[in-house]
C-alpha cells in the first residue's frame, strides 16, 4: 500500500483506530490562550470520529495539568496532578469540541485559556497498537477483566477515579503485575497485589482488584492504556511508534536508552525513590541538546529546565546523565514524527522575508537567516531545533554561540529578535527529504553516526559546535573520498579521512580520522539531503558558457530554492529562492552566497524559472555555467 493510500486508510479508520503513521494518532500541539476568542486547535488529529485524550498544561505558570477525553465528554476534566474528582465545565471552561482535525477551546482566564499565557497541548488518539481510553464502574470484584481495545499488551496504563478523591493509580510493564505508582505524587513504587490482581494484562483485557483506586463499588473509573513496541505503523506496518521501558542509571558519563527511533516525547519516574519528581519533555518546547524543558505531572509547577539539561535525543534513542548511579527509571516514549512522504514542498521548505518573527506554516528544524542589504558584514546564522537557541554561521569557522533569538516553540513558523531587512530560509525534517543529526566525536576510532533520513543521504554537511573549525560537505556524485567546504570558494578536494571513504547508507553515515568531522568529545551537528521525487532534487549539471542549461529536477513547477556550487574549480555557493525571486529569462534574479557576508546581488539574471526545475541562462559567469564545468545543486519544489 501506498503511503497516501495507507494516509487516507488511517483517516478514515473505524472507532478505535487504525493504524497509519504518529502523526495520525499523536500531537503535541503548542498555542497561545485567547480569553476573547477561545483558540480552535488544528492537529489534524480525528478526535471526532476516533476518540482519544487531550492533555493540557500552561506553560509559564503554576495551574493544574488538564486531562479531558471523549469517553467523559467534552469538559470534564481531570488533573494529573490532584487526586480529586472530576470537574465539569462543559460549556463553560476547558474543550468545546473534539473535531476530526483537533479540538476547540471555550472560556476565558481558565487553566486552558488565560491571554496571557501559552501552553502545550498532548492529544493521543484512539488508535489500535498505541492507545485507549476506557471508563468502568466498580464492583468490589477482586480479579474482575476489563475489555480494551488497544490491540496489544498494555506497557503502561493510567486509572482515575472520577467521582471520588483518590490518587490516579499506574500501571507499568517494567515493574510487573504486583506494584504500582501514583501518577499525582512523588512517592515510589509500590507493592500491593490486589491493585492488578497480581495478573499481567493482556491484548483485550486488563484485571484489577477490589482496591478503592481502581474497583470500589459506586465509584467510577476511566484507564488510559498505551501499548510498547507493538508494531502496527509505518509504509509496512511494522514499526512501532510507541515503547514503555526502564533503564538503570549508569555512572559517569551517560546512560543511553535504544528505542531504535528518535522519540519526541519522553514521560519517566524514578522507581525505586520516594521523593521523585514524574517528569514530561517534547520536542516542541525544547528536548534538545541546550537545555530540555519539562513538566512536573505530579505537580503545578510552571515548565522549568535545568534539572534535565543532560538528556539528549537521538536518532535511536535518548542518553542521559541525570539522577545517580543505581537509580531506576520506567519511561513511556512516543516516536518522533512525521513518518509520511510529504506531498509538496511547500510542506518541507519556506523562505520569509520580516522584521522579526517567519512564518513557514510547519514546525521549523532548521534555519538560515540572512541580513539582505548589509554589505560586508552580516553573516548566514544557522540554527536547528535540536540545538535550540544557539547558532553558527556558514561564512566562518567560528564555534556555535548562544543566541536566545532562535526561538523554534512554534507551530507554523520561527522566531527571532525583531531587526530589518531580515529573510529566513526554513526546512523541516522528513522521511527522504531533510534530516538533522547531532553526534559526539570519537577520533581515532571511526564514528558511524545513525540518522532518520530512511534513504541514502546525497548531501551532507557537517561542522563543530565545540571547536572552530571548517563546514566539511559530502556529495554523493563526488564519492566518499572527496569533500567541499561550505564556508570557502575552494574546489572539490580528495581525502578518504573525512568520511572515511565509505558511503553513507539509509540508515548511517561514517567518519573518519579528521578533526574537522569527529575530534574526540566534541559535539556537531550534520545536515542531510536526498532527492525526493517532485519535492527535492541533489544533482549536478555541466556548464556550457553563452548558452542556457537547463536542470530538470523532475518537479512539477519551477524550483521555490536553488543552492548550485561549481566543483572542479573554486567556486561560491549561489543561493536563490522564489521569495526574493526566481523569474523568467530576461529579468533579475536576486542571488546570495553561502559563504560570504556580502548583500544581496539584485542586477543580474543568471538564473530563470523552468517547467520542472530551474535554467542557468546564457549569461551566467564561471561560478554558475562554465564550458565543461561541474556543478552540484539543491533543488526543493
Amino acid at each position: 500500500m501506498s503511503k497516501l493510500a495507507k494516509a487516507l486508510t488511517a483517516s478514515a479508520g473505524n472507532a478505535g483506530g487504525t493504524e497509519g503513521y504518529v502523526e495520525d494518532v499523536f500531537s503535541t500541539f503548542l498555542y497561545q490562550g485567547n480569553s476573547s476568542s477561545p483558540p480552535t486547535i488544528t492537529n489534524n488529529i480525528d478526535l471526532s470520529g476516533e476518540g482519544g485524550m487531550v492533555w493540557i498544561k500552561a506553560r509559564p505558570a503554576a495551574t493544574n495539568h488538564i486531562l479531558t477525553d471523549t469517553a467523559r465528554g467534552r469538559g470534564v476534566e481531570l488533573s494529573s496532578d490532584a487526586d480529586y474528582a472530576q470537574q465539569n465545565y462543559a460549556g463553560t471552561y476547558g474543550i468545546n469540541s473534539f473535531n476530526s482535525n483537533g479540538f476547540s477551546l471555550i472560556g476565558a482566564n481558565s487553566p486552558t485559556n488565560t491571554s496571557a499565557y501559552n501552553y502545550v497541548s498532548w492529544t493521543f488518539r484512539k488508535a489500535k497498537k498505541f492507545c485507549d481510553v476506557v471508563t468502568y464502574s466498580g464492583n468490589d470484584v477482586s480479579g474482575r477483566a476489563i475489555a480494551h481495545n488497544l490491540g496489544s499488551v498494555p506497557g503502561m496504563m493510567f486509572v482515575k477515579q472520577t467521582n471520588g478523591t483518590y490518587n490516579w493509580q499506574v500501571y507499568h510493564t517494567s515493574l510487573g503485575n504486583t506494584k504500582f505508582l501514583e501518577l499525582n505524587t512523588t512517592g515510589a513504587a509500590q507493592t500491593n497485589i490486589n491493585v492488578w490482581q497480581n495478573t499481567t494484562p493482556t491484548d483485550s483485557v486488563f484485571t484489577v482488584g477490589n482496591e478503592y483506586g481502581v474497583n470500589q463499588s459506586g465509584k467510577t473509573y476511566v484507564a488510559y492504556l498505551f501499548a510498547s513496541d507493538a508494531g502496527g505503523y509505518g509504509d509496512a506496518g511494522d514499526e512501532s511508534i510507541v515503547k514503555c521501558g526502564t533503564y538503570t542509571q549508569q555512572g559517569s558519563p551517560y546512560t543511553t536508552v535504544n528505542l531504535g527511533w528518535e522519540p519526541q516525547y519522553i514521560l519517566r519516574k524514578r522507581a525505586n525513590s520516594t521523593s521523585q519528581n514524574w517528569y514530561v519533555f517534547d520536542t516542541m518546547r525544547g528536548l534538545n541538546y541546550t537545555a530540555s524543558k519539562y513538566f512536573n505531572p505530579n505537580n503545578t509547577d510552571a515548565e522549568s529546565s535545568g534539572w534535565a539539561d543532560t538528556i539528549y535525543p537521538t536518532a535511536t534513542g535518548f542518553f542521559t546523565a541525570v539522577g545517580n548511579p543505581g537509580d531506576e527509571i520506567i519511561y513511556m516514549a512516543i516516536r518522533r514524527g512525521p513518518m509520511k512522504t510529504p506531498e509538496a514542498g511547500t510542506e518541507v521548505y519556506f523562505g520569509d522575508y520580516s522584521n522579526g518573527g517567519f512564518v513557514s506554516g510547519f514546525p521549523v528544524d532548521l534555519a538560515f537567516i540572512k541580513d539582505l542589504y548589509t554589505a560586508n558584514s552580516a553573516d548566514w546564522k544557522a540554527g536547528t531545533r535540536l540545538v535550540g537557541a544557539k547558532r553558527q554561521a556558514t561564512t566562518a569557522t567560528a564555534a556555535e554561540v548562544s543566541d536566545t533569538s532562535y526561538v523554534f516553540d512554534n507551530m507554523t513558523g520561527f522566531y527571532t529578535n525583531p531587526a530589518t531587512n531580515l529573510q529566513a530560509w526554513m526546512f523541516r525534517r522528513y522521511p527522504g527529504f531533510m534530516d538533522v543529526v547531532a553526534y559526539t566525536g570519537k577520533r581515532p576510532t571511526v564514528n558511524t553516526v545513525s540518522h532518520n533520513l530512511t534513504v541514502i543521504p546525497e548531501l551532507i554537511i557537517v561542522k563543530s559546535r565545540s571547536y572552530a573549525d571548517e563546514w566539511p560537505v559530502y556529495c554523493a556524485t563526488l564519492g566518499a573520498s572527496s569533500y567541499l567546504t561550505l564556508n570557502t570558494t575552494s574546489s572539490k578536494s580528495g581525502s578518504a579521512d573525512y568520511w572515511n571513504n565509505a558511503t553513507p547508507t539509509a540508515s548511517v553515515f561514517t567518519l573518519g580520522d579528521r578533526g574537522e568531522v569527529n575530534t574526540s568529545s566534541a559535539t556537531y551537528i550534520s545536515y542531510l539531503f536526498a532527492t525526493l521525487a517532485g519535492i527535492s532534487k541533489v544533482g549536478t549539471y555541466t556548464g556550457n558558457a553563452g548558452y542556457a542549461v537547463n536542470a530538470d529536477c523532475g518537479f512539477s513547477n519551477s524550483a521555490r530554492f536553488i543552492l548550485i556550487k561549481r566543483t572542479d574549480a573554486a567556486g561560491d555557493w549561489y543561493v536563490y529562492d522564489s521569495a526574493r525571486g526566481i523569474t523568467a529569462a530576461g529579468t533579475n534574479d536576486p542571488y546570495l552566497l553561502l559563504n560570504s557576508t556580502a548583500a544581496e546581488v539584485s542586477n543580474t539574471d543568471y538564473i530563470a524559472t523552468y517547467a520542472s526545475g530551474f535554467t542557468v541562462t546564457a549569461s551566467a559567469p564561471a561560478g554558475l555555467n562554465a564550458s565543461s564545468g561541474n556543478y552540484i545543486f539543491l533543488a526543493i519544489a
